[in-house]
Formats: structure tokens, sequence, C-alpha cells
């Protein structure tokens, strides 16, 4: 039996989205799962796995899957493993994902690769980024990822962990991050990083705001308070766009992409975020490249690009 269908799995702080692909890139059928159920990563591989079969048995395409592929935070494309993933409670340590995974869906091979970069290739096959050499993937979510691709490839480096562009230091000595280390991008640019910063300010001050008196303030509280004109919201999404553009200005300097590419939840805010993104990359960045690197928004649907670029790996 011919085996035309692959299964894409995009690994999240809270959720695990999980999609059967054909050939033309189409997802057939598609669940979610918690990622955040569990501690111990046991329980979680066994009802991933539980889902990836029901999946497979919904789009009717059972013994005709060639592979899995898999999308997660510090995903090592080398060994299969997920490494001190910060957002993932049961991957403080190495966790050896592809193989226990494998063992779990019997004859069914696994890979394994970043969630940033597994968003990256389903961009370049599918989205914006169609037909683009050089680009880099940002993704704004629970975390801040990102996937590099240089010449046409993917930037892994020699064992498989480059490009963790969201634990560079954009604020010297500034707020903990997951990781343990201080001032790292993800701490402010992430949604749950923008919350902080919004939480931090109405402490700060008595100015009146929507956000006021809420007990658990997200990204999306932010961006509904922005759209009803409150000027606290606006602003935490000014400095966060503003931060991000200048971390950008950094890594243009190394790769000179013909394209930043913003995905995730965050990246939902773009009118109240493209303006100081743009305006912190040019203002910071080498005058070779001022005003000549886009800035663009994931068209696709945010669970799509991870699922489609995760699949690629399992073809």
């Amino acid at each position: 039996m011919e085996k035309n269908y692959v299964v894409g799995v995009d690994v999240g702080g809270q959720t695990t989205k999980i999609g059967v692909v054909n050939t033309k890139g189409e997802i057939l059928a598609q669940t979610v799962i918690r990622s955040d159920n569990s501690k111990e990563f046991a329980p979680y591989a066994d009802e991933l796995a539980a889902a990836i079969k029901q999946v497979i048995t919904t789009a009717d395409v059972e013994g005709q899957v060639r592979g899995v592929g898999v999308g997660a935070p510090n995903g090592n494309y080398y060994k299969g493993t997920i490494e001190f993933a910060p957002n993932l409670a049961w991957a403080k340590g190495v966790v050896p994902f592809a193989e226990e995974l494998h063992k779990r869906l019997g004859d069914i091979p696994v890979t394994l690769t970043n969630d940033a970069n597994a968003a990256a290739m389903g961009e370049m096959a599918y989205g914006v980024a169609r037909g683009m050499k050089n680009f880099i993937m940002i993704t704004l979510g629970t975390g801040v990822g990102s996937g590099i691709i240089i010449n046409g490839e993917m930037v892994y480096g020699h064992d498989g962990f480059a490009g963790e562009l969201g634990h560079t230091c954009a604020v010297r000595g500034g707020r903990r991050c997951g990781c343990g280390r201080e001032g790292c991008l993800e701490a402010y640019c992430s949604a749950i990083g923008a919350a902080k910063t919004a939480v931090e300010w109405l402490e700060m001050t008595d100015e009146p705001s929507l956000l006021r008196g809420m007990d658990h303030i997200t990204s999306k509280d932010i961006y509904d308070a922005a759209k009803q004109g409150d000027a606290l919201a606006i602003r935490v999404f000014e400095y966060t766009g503003r931060l991000l553009g200048r971390s950008l200005s950094d890594f243009v300097a190394f790769s000179a992409p013909e394209a930043i590419v913003l995905f995730g939840g965050l990246a939902r805010s773009r009118e109240f975020l493209e303006k100081p993104i743009n305006d912190g990359l040019n203002d910071n960045v080498l005058n070779l490249w001022r005003n000549k690197v886009k800035i663009l928004f994931s068209a696709l649907k945010e669970s799509d690009a991870a699922i489609l670029g995760a699949s690629a790996l399992a073809w």
C-alpha cells in the first residue's frame, strides 16, 4: 500500500496541534490536546500517541502514513530530543521524544525539529515566504522562537540548536526569563512578556485603564483594550514592538534576510505592532539594510504553518 500521507505535530507551551497532511499540503483532519496537563513526559506521550492514532483514523488513512514530523520547543533535529524547554513542565531535562513516541506508534517513524523551524518550513512552502531563500521566522506565542533560512536551507548549527533568538539579551539586567537568564527577548516580546509589561505598568501608576482590576491579564486582553482606545494598552504594544524591532536589527546584521516573518498569537495584534516594529528595526539597523528588510505577518492559520512545516520532515 502506498504511503501518501504524513502527520504534522506542533508542540506548544499550552497546546499540541496534530494534523494529517497529504502530498498536496492539504490538512485532512486535525485535533488538539493539552501540552500542560502533566509534569511528567510519559502521560503526555501516551495521550499524544493516542491522539495521533485517532486523527489517522478520522482521516481514514490507516496503514498509509509515511511518518510523523514534530515541531517542539528546544527540539533537536539531530538527536530527536527535547532539551531543557522552559515552557514545558515535562521537559526540564533531556527527553528522548522521537524515540519514545515511535515506540508508542509502532512502525511509524518520528522526526523532530524546533517548533519555530517547523513554522519556517511551512511558511517557505505554503505562506508569505514562498520562493524566498533568505528569511527569518519569528514566532510570538507563549515564548519567542525563531527559524533561520539561509540560501534556502534551515540553519541548525553543529548541535541542532542554532537560532535561539528568543534567548538573546534584549534588556541588560532585565526581568528573569523562564530559561533562568535575565533580559531575554522572550521575557518581553512573547504574549506572556507583553502581559507582564502591562501588569508592571499598572502597578507603577494610577492611570485609568480597562486592564485595571483584571485577575489574569493576557495579550488578548491588551489587544481588546487597545481596540477600545486604552492608552496604556496601546503603549504596551508600542514598547513591545520597538523592543522587538531593535532586536531584529541585530538579527539582520548576521544573516541579511530578505524578510522577517512574524507568526503566532501576539502577531495577530498587527495593527498595533507593525509600525513600532518597523521603527525599532530601521532606527537601529545599519544603513546597509535600512528600509530594505520586509516585516511580513504570516497569512497562514496559526495551527497550519507549524503542522505543515512539521509534516514536511516526514516525507
